[in-house]
């Protein structure tokens, strides 16, 4: 309970520094006072208001999606290092992205959102259909193998149009470098009901993946439809990356490193595992999103590139202890 009201209080400090600091930082008095009496005429209350509260909600709903999204990939497969990314939701997302602005004229982020969830839930869908067929069902090296597969296809078709088409790469790759910028509440609002039903549906599985965590004998011994916890969370995995990719573009790292990082304070259960994931996450991609911000005055590094950077030790650092323990 300590640590959940911690994570909390980091939450809220981490979103009053993405309010504040900036290429033009604003006192948190100032802060304070554009969010319980907005005045129209401040040019600090606009900047607070109009440019930075959407990125801010836009980086604490991405971050409680991707945190999420990351602890129930790792228990659902037992592979430490599975990130959202494993079901194909993100080469799905982008090759969806790229083909309604190729092919419909797409441009707007509101637009993205949609094909992007759809490029996302039909990826996954072709991955688990492959891993499911056999007789042991969707095993975690299966799911793994089937995600890389059917990435690598999606990745070539996505080049392919991309090196045809430079409209289209010239609109793409903002997208695909992950930002928080550019977006206002109105999408975020369009896609937040598939965001709550995606975290109610992964923390009502924490009892499900501590038993499947045990391996498929003991929990089929334990009376646990292994297959079906798969599906939902498969599911739930669709819903949170899916949605978080089409607000934000892919964000590397944040989905793997902090159930770690959680892990390590709170142990594997998933009854704190998920929820504090949740909270930790959105602290670190408000952080990372101020710190690009910050070095980069008065221009911006984009959050993507910031997550990858800090993410890549975290990584390495996994990758060593887990030697030898890892069977992909």
């Amino acid at each position: 309970m300590v640590a959940v009201v911690l994570a909390v209080a980091a939450v809220g400090a981490a979103a009053l520094l993405s309010l504040a600091l900036g290429s033009r930082s604003v006192p948190l008095g100032t802060v304070v006072e554009a969010l319980a009496a907005p005045d129209r005429t401040s040019t600090d209350h606009l900047v607070v208001l109009d440019l930075r509260l959407p990125r801010t909600v836009v980086g604490l709903v991405v971050g409680v999606a991707l945190g999420l999204a990351g602890a129930v990939m790792q228990g659902l497969t037992r592979n430490p290092l599975a990130d959202p990314g494993l079901l194909g939701v993100n080469a799905g997302a982008a090759t969806a992205v790229v083909l309604a602005i190729s092919v419909l004229g797409v441009t707007s982020p509101l637009g993205y959102v949609w094909f992007a969830l759809l490029g996302a839930a039909a990826a996954s869908v072709v991955v688990y259909g492959v891993a499911a067929t056999g007789r042991e069902g969707a095993t975690p090296v299966k799911l793994t193998l089937a995600g890389a597969a059917v990435s690598a296809m999606l990745l070539s078709v996505l080049t392919a149009v991309l090196v045809v088409d430079t409209a289209t790469f010239d609109q793409f790759r903002f997208w695909q470098v992950g930002s928080l910028s550019g977006r206002d509440l109105s999408v975020v609002a369009a896609v937040l009901p598939l965001l709550v039903v995606g975290v109610l549906l992964a923390l009502a599985l924490g009892p499900l993946l501590d038993a499947l965590s045990l391996g498929e004998d003991v929990a089929r011994g334990l009376g646990q439809r292994t297959r079906l916890v798969r599906l939902l969370g498969a599911l739930a995995v669709v819903l949170l990356c899916g949605t978080a990719t089409a607000l934000a573009g892919p964000i590397a790292f944040v989905g793997l490193a902090v159930p770690h990082l959680v892990r390590a304070l709170t142990g594997p259960a998933h009854r704190w595992l998920l929820p504090l994931s949740a909270l930790v996450a959105p602290v670190l991609l408000l952080l990372a999103d101020v710190l690009g911000r910050v070095l980069a005055r008065p221009g911006e590094l984009q959050v993507g590139i910031v997550t990858a950077f800090l993410g890549a030790p975290v990584l390495v650092a996994v990758v060593r202890r887990r030697r030898g323990a890892v069977e992909l």
